[in-house]
C-alpha cells in the first residue's frame, strides 16, 4: 500500500476552473483534469518567478516533490494546448493558506500590529502561550 499524500498549500481557487478551444463545446471534447496543487504549482514558478526550492516552501513540500507536481502540471497543460482537449482545474489533497491560526496567541502567529491592541490579550514578545505549539499544529499554522 502506497503512503498518503500529505496536503499542500495554495494560496487559493482559480477564478475560472474549465477552459476549452473557442467554436467547439467543451461537452464535445476530451478533457483533462489539473489538481489544484498542479495550478499552484504553475502559478508560482510560472506567474510569480519562484525558485523551486522557494515556492516548495510555500506549498508545504520537498523541493523534488515540489519538480514532480509542476512536470506534471506542464505536461497536462500541453497537452490540452496541443490536441485541443479541455483543462478542468479541480481536486487534489490541498489546504486553503491562512496568514495565521486565528486562536493562537503566540507572537509568531500574532502580527506586530496586535500584540498589545485595545481589549486584547497580549502575550509577551518571545513568549508563547500555553500548549501554543500544540495549537499551532491543530489549527494547520505554518509556524508549527
Amino acid at each position: 500500500m502506497s503512503r498518503p499524500q500529505c496536503c499542500r498549500w495554495i494560496a487559493g481557487r482559480p477564478v475560472a476552473s474549465l477552459f476549452h478551444p473557442a467554436g467547439i463545446p467543451a461537452r464535445e471534447l476530451d478533457g483533462i483534469v489539473l489538481a489544484l496543487d498542479e495550478f499552484e504549482a504553475i502559478r508560482l514558478a510560472d506567474l510569480e518567478g519562484l525558485y523551486q526550492e522557494q515556492a516548495a516552501e510555500r506549498m508545504s513540500v520537498s523541493r523534488a516533490t515540489f519538480g514532480r507536481i509542476l512536470a506534471s502540471a506542464h505536461r497536462k497543460v500541453a497537452e490540452a494546448l496541443a490536441h485541443g482537449k479541455t483543462l478542468k482545474i479541480e481536486g487534489g489533497t490541498v489546504r486553503m493558506e491562512r496568514l495565521r491560526s486565528p486562536r493562537c496567541e503566540c507572537p509568531r502567529c500574532r502580527p506586530a500590529s496586535d500584540v498589545g491592541g485595545a481589549g486584547e490579550k497580549s502575550a509577551p514578545v518571545g513568549a508563547e502561550a500555553p500548549s501554543c505549539r500544540r495549537m499551532r499544529r491543530r489549527m494547520g499554522c505554518r509556524n508549527a
